[in-house]
């Protein structure tokens, strides 16, 4: 069921990269036959990539694993010039060209493309981007907090007031997603930033997850198992559990304390 797994312990003596935390896994869920999620990390550049790919045959597989390659590429090739989101922001319009022309010169593949969701972890600071409806959660003071909003039809709705939340998840439209990594030549993914804490717990994760089970039941989780590796497995588990409609990825990274 598994597909990987990642999981790194902090050593205080090394630099903030070597501190990190983290711990990934991905499973195909219970209804499909194949894994379109992708995920990776540079963990020498505090990067961690979560892609979830769409297309007929093995076309969301090559978008997603395409795109994580890409940006991690893109965002460990040592310092470059201009800032992190300059730098985040290069990275993404470099996985979109590729994807697109991939797409574009093999007719078997067109129109592939994947979500995308971002973080690099520097000392006090998090940034964050994003493309698609995959998302990043922060969990402090043992309370979960989305970073990202939903580039999808029924989520732009709920903004706009034109759904209530409860509406958007019974949505036969919830499913539509407004920005993806190749689909079209640009893509503008968006990019925030926020001062992190000692401790900070940061959740990227697919879509089924988060279809499967609710943020206050992962919420739960996460104050329940601090281990990281651990409430990974508690997370697929239940996704896996409520259904598993879908494939569902999760990678949790925790800031040094």
């Amino acid at each position: 069921m598994y597909r990987e797994q990642v999981l790194r312990i902090p050593r205080m003596s090394q630099p903030f990269s070597t501190q990190i935390q983290s711990a990934a896994l991905s499973s195909v869920g219970r209804i499909r036959t194949g894994n379109e999620d992708s995920f990776g990390e540079c963990a020498e550049a505090g990067v961690f990539v979560v892609c979830d790919g769409m297309g007929g045959a093995a076309a969301g597989e090559i978008a997603s694993r395409m795109t994580v390659d890409s940006v991690i590429g893109t965002l460990c090739r040592g310092e470059e010039a201009g800032s992190v989101p300059e730098r985040l922001a290069e990275a993404v319009e470099e996985a979109n060209a590729l994807v697109h022309q991939r797409g574009a010169a093999d007719r078997s593949l067109s129109g592939m493309g994947t979500t995308l969701v971002v973080l690099q972890l520097v000392p006090g600071h998090a940034y964050v981007a994003h493309v698609g409806d995959s998302r990043i959660y922060l969990f402090r003071s043992r309370t979960l907090v989305r970073c990202t909003q939903d580039h999808s039809l029924v989520d732009e709705q709920v903004r706009m007031g034109h759904l209530t939340p409860q509406e958007a998840e019974q949505s036969p439209y919830r499913n539509i997603i407004t920005r993806a990594i190749g689909t079209q030549p640009s893509v503008a993914p968006d990019i925030s930033e926020a001062v992190t804490e000692a401790g900070d717990v940061f959740l990227l994760c697919s879509d089924g997850l988060i279809r499967e089970v609710s943020d206050p039941a992962i919420e739960s989780v996460l104050r329940e198992t601090p281990d990281l590796d651990a409430a990974c497995r508690r997370l697929i588990d239940a996704a896996n559990e409520a259904g598993g409609h879908d494939n569902i990825t999760c990678l949790l990274v925790r800031v040094p304390e």
